[in-house]
């Protein structure tokens, strides 16, 4: 026992940088708190002949408990006055969409409905607050993968491998698209970028990661 209370408190700092993902969670405690659990999980589950060392084995188990809590609550108790205000939004999105031909921004939502544009990330959060991912990695997402933790901890370890690897762009888009589970329009807000540049390179980056875990096989 003596043992573990050192390893939390080694890897205090590691838990708390993982839960800077969650920017837009506003409980950092509990984050912090199954974020300890996953290290508890990964010291049981560790072992040294994998030849990795125990932060970046624990990383995967870290990520994965906060990504579960996270998705769990939802704010499923969200009031009927933001419920509403999220129906419209919604139907905004739809109708822009199809008006200017591709997804409407942020301040385009916020002009068109007359709001503030906080109240549109608000919404965008509470219906999308951990976006699924669609192209595959090794026959997963990629979120999948990064959310997996007590099977393939191998891949795991390879992917956060991987995605440390990214450069620049390609790095700064992954993170804000599956760190900080942003959309695409969001996440090209964030950048400065187009949400088709944003599109585009996140499928190739995609690919990339898929071919070079490959090779771990």
């Amino acid at each position: 026992m003596e043992e573990l209370n050192q390893v939390i408190l080694d890897n205090q700092k590691l838990i708390y940088a993982i839960t800077n993902y969650f920017k837009n969670y506003s409980h950092k405690d509990d984050l912090y708190q199954v974020g300890v659990l996953g290290l508890i999980n990964a010291y049981y589950n560790y072992n040294p002949g994998l030849n990795v060392k125990f932060s970046t084995y624990a990383y995967p188990y870290i990520l994965g408990e906060m990504k579960k809590l996270v998705r769990e609550d939802k704010g499923i108790k969200i009031s009927r006055d933001i419920s509403k205000r999220n129906f419209k939004i919604e139907k905004a999105k739809i109708l822009l969409t199809q008006k200017l031909m591709r997804e409407p921004s942020i301040k385009e939502l916020s002009d068109f409905l007359e709001i503030p544009e906080v109240y549109v990330v608000e919404a965008i959060k509470s219906t999308n607050i951990m976006q699924s991912l669609d192209e595959p990695v090794n026959d997963l997402s990629l979120h999948e993968v990064i959310s997996k933790r007590e099977t393939d901890i191998n891949t795991l370890i390879a992917l956060k491998e991987e995605i440390e690897r990214l450069k620049g762009s390609d790095k700064e888009i992954i993170e804000t698209r599956y760190m900080q589970d942003l959309t695409q329009t969001e996440a090209a807000e964030a950048l400065g970028m187009s949400q088709v540049q944003v599109s585009r390179q996140e499928k190739k980056i995609l690919v990339k990661l898929r071919n070079n875990l490959r090779t771990y096989n």
